[in-house]
């Protein structure tokens, strides 16, 4: 029996049936309709039939899992030509295609992150990695499907007792293990659990922990994570196009106030994030870390987040946001002022419909990371 069978990435024998699901599924045929056709003409009836029609002709030329993935090749080229400015990634020179690396990135936008680094991995001549993802997005089965066609596993972080959460990240640290010693797999994983929706890089050592389980009795951290050859993964967009949602969830949960997520809210961000102009976007990796034999979680962790802020790429949008909250920034040569007054009258544009409050939270997202890297 397959121990990863409810959490491991979809395999080409369960492509046929995954995929008729999945067509006859309303809710996807409703997410669909909303990506492709947002606004008022999602209302038009004859749209339903359409969508349906054109999904269940294209799942006909998808057997595989590699099928698949050309598909969601396509859509990330056309999310690049249509979404962002310039695209560019920097680093691959430190790493050699036939090795499995584990990818340790900040977090910026629920699926884009790995997807973007993923697209350019292949058209660059290397793997692409299985990606770790939580199970809170995982609340519809269809959702799961979808991330599961497209290389993705699960981690159970909520839900259950505390023994049925442990054995789940117990179980999702052996698949870690046996994708990249085994199966010579990369993986990619966020630095903590859910977005850095305050702008701030910070890798948690609870995340390293999870991830040594399997080996913790017969390997020390520092050379475990060694083994695995760390990649510390920067990612960095000139504008978020779920700035203004996170803004008011910050807020509301910073005022004393109990968030509580839109029903959808977390799909309807994927779209957001995939539809919404991203401008500049830009990934910078390093070649693997080496870790020395007194690391611990915290020092592993340290140095991950230290790498990644180094190799962030601030944006005019980042000195805008500094500019705004009257924050001192030193000088820097890739901006000239009007890049940067620009910016500043775009933000304002976004806080338009914002409370003070969550004004101030969207300029955060922003002003962070130049903090940080100031530091």
């Amino acid at each position: 029996m397959d121990p990863f069978q409810d959490i491991r990435p979809y395999a080409d024998s369960e492509v046929a049936q995954v995929l008729e699901s999945l067509t006859s599924n309303p809710s996807v045929l409703k997410a669909l309709i909303g990506l492709q056709f947002p606004g008022a003409i999602s209302k038009v009836p004859f749209i339903k039939f359409f969508v349906k029609q054109r999904l269940i002709s294209r799942v006909k030329t998808i057997h595989t899992i590699d099928d698949y993935q050309q598909v969601f090749k396509g859509l990330m080229e056309k999310v690049v030509q249509e979404s962002i400015s310039t695209f560019s990634v920097n680093g691959l020179q430190h790493l050699n295609q036939h090795d499995s690396y584990l990818y340790i990135s900040n977090h910026r936008d629920i699926s884009l992150d790995a997807a973007l680094l993923a697209l350019n991995l292949h058209q660059s001549g290397f793997k692409t990695f299985n990606i770790a993802v939580g199970n809170n997005l995982m609340e519809e089965t269809w959702a799961s499907d979808l991330f599961r066609l497209n290389k993705s596993f699960i981690i159970q972080r909520s839900g259950g007792t505390k023994k049925e959460i442990y054995s789940g990240l117990s179980l999702a640290s052996q698949f870690i293990h046996q994708s990249i010693f085994q199966n010579n797999d990369s993986i990619w994983i966020a630095q903590k659990q859910g977005r850095a929706k305050d702008g701030i890089d910070k890798t948690d050592p609870a995340l390293l922990k999870m991830i040594h389980l399997t080996q913790r009795k017969n390997q020390s951290a520092s050379n475990y994570f060694n083994s695995l050859k760390v990649v510390p993964v920067s990612i960095s967009y000139e504008y978020d196009p779920n700035d203004q949602l996170k803004a008011k969830e910050l807020y509301s949960s910073e005022s004393n106030s109990t968030y509580v997520k839109g029903k959808d809210e977390d799909l309807k961000s994927i779209a957001n994030g995939i539809t919404g102009f991203k401008g500049d976007v830009n990934i910078n990796l390093s070649g693997p870390l080496r870790f020395e034999e007194q690391d611990n979680y915290q020092t592993i962790a340290d140095k991950i987040s230290d790498s990644i802020i180094s190799m962030y790429k601030p944006h005019a949008t980042n000195f805008a946001a500094c500019n705004l909250l009257g924050l001192d920034w030193q000088n820097q040569d890739n901006y000239s002022m009007k890049d940067i007054e620009h910016a500043e009258k775009i933000l304002r544009d976004r806080m338009k419909m914002l409370e003070s409050g969550a004004c101030s939270k969207l300029l955060e997202q922003y002003a962070n990371p130049v903090i940080k890297k100031l530091q």
